[in-house]
């Protein structure tokens, strides 16, 4: 089956389910039994598959690995409570004291925030403007590890030059880790410019619906990982194409505790269902909207890599299927973003992004409130600045919302 939600849809069923289940079961138990000591012993020492503890993954949590698995073109994933949890585990696992990242400049204010945080504990990180891998290139040192970039920046959609970070990683040696949160497996796949890891928070288009978190770590199998310092001795079993995630699944799921419960993870899968369907409805919808934001005098700018006017409109052409569900915009001098949003009457005000639901947030009194106004500005966010993640509603009853929203303020 090649076609992307078929193999969705078909997905448990291959997997051959108790009772011939057509939805992956809901797996609750904490703990499973074996029949001789010795079965238990080789599932903890990576001898065999199986599960130990609920801490480090249950069967429905699998079968969400193994479906993302095949969606990014990888050779396995691990499965978290959250993106957040996902990248936090990669960090902890494979990083130590005296390590570099070099990294987007333009990241998700959280990762921004764990990053900052890895400095007290000696990993230093460097951050760039991704668009240019000549930027990347120049931050590398002894030292770097891994790079770290996003696929659509959050909220000023910048591209980073995927591809050709790519291949100077290859050429380096490095880790190359992409956040393909904004884009999802169906817009694009990581593996076809190089990544060696993919981060993906399913929370957001992936599951669709808002009402389960949830983070995916998955390895392209891409990355030699028998040529990392920091893989321990410990965990260098079989292929080395397994030795990272199974020092992740052990150092970060293991000890961090993070784990994806079976009730999100049964969710998560019901809602992937519909992911392409739902991200062809919604870039639809974020076009039109951006087409008609761009055109209003109220508006000073709209951020979109589907307009012609963004700096990185060719190479989001090239890469990416469509150009996703995000926009941002800021408005005239002069115009506030708060009475602008307490005027819309069906976009909802909330931090999430990927809903089905159209969602608005004033950007620098919210999620990047703690970077403060000088960071904000590097990352090119105005005080001014909407975010909008755009949902499946009828792009009509959108545009009419957003256009009694701004005419009322100007």
């Amino acid at each position: 089956m090649s076609g992307f939600t078929t193999s969705i849809l078909h997905s448990a069923r291959r997997a051959r389910p108790e009772h011939g289940a057509v939805h992956t079961p809901i797996h609750t138990s904490v703990a499973y039994g074996y029949d001789s000591a010795e079965a238990l012993a080789a599932v903890f020492q990576n001898r065999a598959p199986g599960f130990s503890y609920a801490r480090q993954g249950n069967p429905t949590a699998a079968a969400l690995e193994r479906l993302v698995t095949t969606l990014e073109g990888g050779v396995e994933s691990l499965s978290f409570a959250s993106g957040m949890a996902a990248i936090h585990a990669l960090c902890l696992s494979l990083l130590k004291a005296g390590d570099h990242i070099v990294a987007s400049r333009f990241l998700f204010g959280n990762t921004v925030s764990l990053f900052n945080t890895l400095a007290a504990f000696g990993v230093t990180v460097s951050f760039v403007d991704a668009t240019d891998a000549a930027e990347v290139r120049a931050a590398i040192t002894p030292a770097t590890r891994l790079v770290f970039v996003e696929t659509i920046a959050n909220p000023v959609t910048q591209v980073a030059d995927l591809a050709a970070i790519g291949a100077l990683c290859a050429e380096r040696g490095l880790v190359y880790v992409v956040d393909n949160t904004l884009t999802g497996p169906w817009l694009f796949q990581p593996r076809t410019v190089g990544a060696s890891l993919v981060i993906n928070a399913l929370t957001k288009s992936f599951a669709g619906h808002g009402d389960a978190l949830g983070g995916m770590l998955t390895d392209t199998g891409l990355y030699d990982w028998a040529r990392f310092p920091n893989i321990l001795e410990l965990y260098k079993l079989g292929e080395p194409k397994r030795w990272a995630l199974i020092q992740v699944r052990k150092k970060g799921l293991r000890d961090l505790g993070a784990s994806l419960d079976a009730e999100a993870a049964h969710r998560i899968l019901l809602g992937a269902e519909t992911l392409a369907l739902r991200q062809a409805r919604t870039a639809s919808n974020a076009q039109a909207l951006a087409e008609f934001l761009e055109a209003h005098p109220a508006v000073e700018k709209v951020n979109y890599p589907g307009l012609k006017s963004h700096a990185q409109h060719g190479r989001a052409a090239e890469l990416f299927r469509l150009p996703g569900s995000l926009l941002s915009f800021s408005l005239k001098a002069g115009l506030e973003p708060f009475p602008v949003l307490d005027r819309l009457r069906i976009a909802i005000i909330s931090s999430n992004l990927g809903d089905n639901r159209t969602l608005v947030i004033p950007v620098a009194q919210t999620i990047f409130f703690e970077l403060g106004a000088e960071r904000r500005a590097a990352m090119g966010i105005p005080e001014s600045l909407i975010r909008v993640s755009v949902g499946i509603e009828e792009p009509e009853d959108l545009l009419a919302d957003f256009a009694q929203a701004l005419t009322a303020v100007s």
